[in-house]
């Protein structure tokens, strides 16, 4: 059995079954990472004796007759920004280097309560922006080596689509969650804002951090995410609301399902391509019953034109123990992220965060008419591994971002789907955008859209 291959939520039924030891497959997640990861770079640390330590402690519940979790056994990774007690957390940084916090993330403490075996901590831009820093190599596409693997959560997207971890964590502040899913062809859901704890990550800017799952199936980005979500005390901004079994909801038909589409978002100054993946998802949608309504994205160039300040605001506030006084220890792009916010008036930030209740408002009332609305991830094709997104440089900035970074300063959720590959080799994806607290019906149509699609992923022997 290649146990690579499973699915996360294959795995954690043949352990359940007793078919699968939780030693067995941690051992062969782990040969195989000490086989391609020095090739891939995916991981920052590998966590061999604790993923070992960890799985034999489930074994021995087992046999003990203890009731299994929901993900009993199933190997993920960790994106490098979440604390991991007495376990370096560098956040893609140097002036981290050499960080133990003295306790897990909630996220970490959720999902190894359910019964996941952390593999290891996987690379990130440098504290979650646009650019590895200087001193890291950044991971390599299992798909094309020379095509980028998305920011920031590039190790969590390696990792997961060359099967060296059956799921991992992913952060979305700008675009994180959805543009690696999109480089690597996965599933990838940016939940509601608050729905998932932020407690022990490390923020790059709070008020437009989400944390969420990134997954090769629905049905494994599902059983995550209802591990993730819920309350917690700790983190002020989280959302006290009832956690549906997601994965429960997974669906063969969409007969009474309407998806929203602006023609004039998805395809204006767009490549043709990405304009054609959005229209051949559709037309799978369709397929399976849904029915397509046109509607009018609210106006948001004033976020996207404006995303830096408020991402440079937070992230200086999040940095004022280390910079400016260890300036030389950043990279330039986190430097030039950080300097933004200190030479920003907080009345432009103000100005802003009424334009984000304006356009959350706006959105609300769209959705309000359909159950998701249809877009791009990206306005290009997969871009080149060098960069893909200048951090300078406004123009190129905003078009980049243009379909991502809305949501985060909505809040809204979203849920990135493959569709198939393109005669690059590279997979075609876009994502859904569903109403607040709608992750189960994003999971509902991914599911019955995922068996309606002709997606494989990359053999790697």
């Amino acid at each position: 059995m290649d146990i690579h291959r499973l699915s996360l939520s294959d795995v954690t039924r043949h352990v359940k079954s007793g078919a699968l030891t939780a030693v067995r497959v941690a051992e062969a997640m782990l040969e195989r990472i000490a086989r391609l990861d020095p090739e891939l770079g995916a991981y920052v640390l590998v966590l061999a004796d604790r993923a070992l330590e960890r799985a034999h402690a489930l074994d021995t519940a087992a046999a003990r007759g203890e009731a299994p979790g929901p993900l009993q056994g199933a190997p993920i990774a960790l994106k490098d920004l979440l604390c991991t007690r007495g376990i370096t957390t560098t956040c893609g940084t140097k002036v981290l280097a050499n960080w133990q916090p003295d306790e897990d993330a909630t996220v970490v403490q959720r999902l190894e309560a359910a019964g996941a075996v952390v593999l290891g901590k996987v690379k990130l831009t440098e504290g979650a922006f646009s650019e590895h820093h200087p001193s890291v190599q950044p991971p390599i596409n299992p798909w094309r080596a020379d095509r980028w693997t998305g920011v920031s959560s590039s190790g969590s997207g390696v990792a997961v689509a060359a099967g060296l971890a059956h799921g991992a964590i992913g952060t979305d502040t700008g675009g994180s969650i959805r543009f690696p899913s999109a480089a690597c062809g996965l599933v990838g859901i940016k939940p509601t804002y608050g729905r998932v704890s932020r407690h022990g990550v490390f923020p790059l800017a709070e008020s437009l951090d989400h944390v969420g799952p990134m997954t090769r199936t629905v049905e494994d980005a599902a059983r995550m995410l209802g591990v993730m979500a819920g309350k917690d005390a700790r983190d002020s901004t989280s959302l006290d609301a009832p956690v549906p079994i997601y994965a429960a909801m997974l669906r063969l038909r969409l007969d009474d399902v309407r998806i929203g589409v602006d023609w004039s978002y998805v395809a204006e100054d767009v490549d043709e391509s990405v304009a054609s993946t959005v229209r051949d998802a559709l037309a799978v949608l369709t397929g399976l019953g849904a029915d397509v309504i046109e509607v009018g994205m609210p106006d948001h160039t004033m976020l996207t034109e404006n995303w830096v300040i408020t991402c440079g605001m937070d992230c200086a506030r999040a940095h004022a123990a280390t910079y400016p006084a260890r300036r030389g220890e950043y990279g330039p792009a986190l430097a030039g992220l950080i300097e933004t916010g200190l030479d920003s008036p907080p009345a432009t930030y103000q100005r802003l965060e009424a334009e984000r209740l304006r356009f959350r408002s706006a959105l609300d009332e769209l959705l309000g008419g359909v159950d998701a609305l249809i877009a791009p991830c990206l306005p290009t094709r997969i871009p080149g591994a060098e960069r893909a997104q200048p951090s300078n440089d406004r123009g190129p900035r905003e078009r980049f971002i243009r379909f991502t970074a809305p949501f985060d300063y909505s809040g809204h959720p979203s849920i990135t789907l493959p569709l198939d590959i393109d005669a690059d080799g590279m997979p075609r994806t876009f994502q859904l955008i569903g109403p607040h607290l709608g992750e189960a019906g994003l999971v509902a149509i991914g599911g019955a859209f995922e068996g309606g699609a002709e997606f494989a992923y990359p053999t790697l022997d």
